[in-house]
């Protein structure tokens, strides 16, 4: 897939993975809409994009208001006539045992990382099918494939997005649109920093494993390559995206390994 013209519309666009994958879009001549809660951040990440910067449309949105989604998919669409592609790369993280994290906790990650993701590609996807064109982009994690300890909710998040697109997939796989599962590891972001805490609280402490992950446009690059091939989903990240095969030939030993060692984000 050449990118250049391709309209793409990226949520969580104004930080981590989500902004990486806007410069490097707006490097390759994609035409772009840009959202996320914080309107001001997103207008500096428009300032520092390089290239045609009247091809940066700023949207505003919040994933957890549901009953926005469907006006904002509107607003998105006639800003160039189409969307070509949708990267879901907006969430929200966790950190607090399952004992100890309120239900409300619970509930706001489930609306941001499910239902978000979910309501957003609702309202974008019978246009998509109507052009008979389009590819659904899903920021998924490794803790999508298997759950670890402090992560629940969020782990529960992203399984629910993968039985959820992988069906979709199936639905529309003859009618041109693509449905593209990504699942990032570790990867140097503010995501532990910004995760919640049992009581909803900002964690405000960036994990060793993010620490020392790999850059977020190392990870967009991956995501970009993932896209342009077409693959259905795509682990990216280093020895810990090796889990998800000890999970799945291996599960007693897994189990043991996970509950001694440091956990991915």
């Amino acid at each position: 897939m050449d990118f250049k013209n391709k309209i793409v519309w990226i949520t969580g666009a104004s930080s981590g993975i989500g902004e990486a994958l806007v410069y490097l879009l707006n490097e390759q001549g994609a035409k772009l809409i840009i959202s996320s809660r914080r309107s001001g951040a997103l207008y500096e990440v428009k300032q520092r994009c390089r290239k045609n910067p009247l091809d940066v449309h700023v949207l505003p949105l919040d994933l957890a208001q549901a009953d926005t989604l469907t006006a904002k998919a509107e607003n998105a669409w006639r800003i160039y006539g189409a969307i070509d592609i949708l990267i879901n790369a907006g969430g929200i993280s966790q950190r607090g045992t399952v004992l100890e994290t309120a239900a409300t906790v619970e509930q706001q990650i489930m609306n941001v990382n499910f239902w978000g993701t979910v309501n957003l590609s609702k309202a974008i996807l019978p246009k998509m099918l109507q052009r008979k064109q389009g590819n659904l982009v899903v920021i998924s994690s490794v803790v999508g494939k298997f759950g670890t300890q402090f992560r629940s909710t969020y782990s529960a998040s992203k399984h629910a997005l993968h039985g959820y697109f992988d069906s979709l997939r199936c639905e529309v796989y003859d009618q041109g649109v693509s449905v593209n599962i990504i699942c990032p590891g570790f990867v140097k972001t503010n995501v532990t920093i910004n995760s919640l805490t049992a009581q909803g609280e900002k964690h405000n402490h960036m994990d060793e494993g993010q620490e020392n992950g790999i850059s977020a446009t190392q990870c967009a690059h991956e995501i970009l390559k993932s896209v342009a091939k077409n693959k259905e989903e795509t682990l990216i990240g280093g020895k810990e995206t090796y889990g998800v095969y000890l999970k799945r030939f291996f599960p007693g030993y897994f189990s043991k390994m996970i509950r001694k060692r440091k956990v991915v984000g």
